[in-house]
């Protein structure tokens, strides 16, 4: 993540300098009444245009996301016409000139081939084109060629050549940027099947176990139990998005508790305080019921004595704390560091080094899992969620701007 924050720094600091340059060439004495320097009103104005350029292209380079940025980058470069493509065609032309759309893609084979920009005078029959010259430059991502920023003026110009290779570079890094996302999205979707898979072999037989023995004996009971292992399921298994909310993720657990108490009667008791104001936050689905299952096996399974259970979800200001503590076995903390740095569990589960990945993840790394365990003295688990945090939200709600 550093490395693309860098490219991002070094891909805005010529902006800055586009900005600074055109505010000298512009500059004049302040006027009175006027805030800032001409000077700093290029700046400003110049990182204003890119930060309305930015948010489209952050989902790749798309014939949608061109259109939306296209006019702003031409702002940047204050040039009669631009263009932006993929490998095979033009997405859009900003600007005049577009009959020279296929003339342009035919010259882009050699920068798309090397990833060198070039620039180029335009064939062009019609008296009153006012684009004759077009500079081409490459949108590379991991060094591979996605498409190209043209920028097409009357006259072949050094100045415009620089810029646009700094505008491109700059588009560039937003690409990467995007594509960052969409990796760190795959990587949380495959988390999400292998916790499934998880549960899978484990929980659904266990839970088919109990109900299958309460049949004769307690048929109401089988039956209540049956569509709580179906909510249950349902939940688990659901295919609509990435994250869900507390108020969800907490019947999930209650589902899972009640077959949990089917299968272990009063050897299990469970205290839950949650503060109401918490309830709709929104956190990565399949976060906080791996964390009750593991203070299950770590405090029922192999023992013979009783188990108690304590969930807690306080309102802590721009967080919702959540805290999951057992009073079972507890783990050698040497252990649990090389199940979380992703080693295997002694139980072969994933779960707790599965969430605390997908919590640094989504909210970064000061906020995965603070674990406090010792052999004997159960385990306290940690969770902090915040409220709002930029692309988390549940099936249905939307961020607005």
């Amino acid at each position: 993540m550093s490395g693309f924050l860098a490219g991002l720094l070094i891909a805005v600091l010529p902006l800055l300098g586009i900005g600074f340059w055109l505010g000298r060439r512009t500059a004049r004495p302040e006027a009175p009444g006027e805030l800032g320097t001409p000077v700093e009103h290029a700046t400003f104005q110049t990182l204003h245009t890119a930060s309305l350029a930015a948010p489209p292209l952050r989902a790749g380079l798309t014939e949608e996301t061109a259109r939306k940025s296209a006019r702003r980058l031409r702002s940047l470069l204050g040039t009669d016409a631009l263009c932006l493509t993929d490998d095979r065609r033009v997405l859009v032309w900003d600007g005049v000139g577009s009959h020279h759309r296929a003339e342009v893609m035919e010259r882009l084979a050699g920068p798309l081939e090397t990833g060198r920009g070039e620039a180029f005078r335009l064939d062009c029959d019609t008296p009153d084109c006012p684009v004759r010259w077009a500079v081409v430059a490459p949108l590379t991502v991991d060094d591979r060629v996605h498409g190209a920023l043209v920028a097409c003026a009357p006259r072949e110009s050094a100045v415009l050549v620089r810029a646009a290779g700094e505008v491109a570079r700059w588009v560039s890094v937003q690409l990467e940027l995007a594509d960052l996302d969409d990796s760190r999205t795959r990587l949380i979707e495959a988390e999400i099947k292998a916790l499934r898979a998880q549960i899978s072999p484990h929980f659904i037989f266990n839970s088919l176990a109990v109900i299958a023995s309460f049949v004769r004996t307690d048929p109401e009971r089988a039956r209540e139990l049956l569509l709580e292992f179906a909510d249950f399921t349902r939940y688990s298994f659901r295919r609509h998005g990435d994250f869900t909310t507390l108020a969800d993720e907490l019947h999930a657990i209650d589902h899972y508790l009640a077959l949990v108490r089917a299968r272990f009667g009063d050897r299990l008791s469970v205290t839950l305080q949650i503060a109401p104001e918490v309830l709709p936050v929104a956190l990565p689905f399949l976060c906080l019921q791996p964390l009750v299952e593991n203070a299950v096996k770590h405090g029922l399974e192999g023992k013979t004595d009783k188990c108690h259970i304590q969930i807690t979800a306080q309102d802590t200001g721009a967080e919702a704390l959540v805290v999951i503590e057992d009073d079972g076995a507890g783990m050698d903390p040497a252990l649990l560091r090389r199940i979380l740095a992703g080693g295997v569990s002694p139980s072969g589960g994933i779960g707790l080094s599965n969430v605390d990945d997908r919590l640094r993840q989504v909210y970064g790394d000061d906020h995965g899992l603070v674990i406090e365990t010792a052999p004997g003295a159960g385990m306290k688990i940690t969770a902090r969620l915040p409220k709002y945090q930029p692309g988390v939200h549940s099936p249905g709600r939307i961020d607005r701007p």
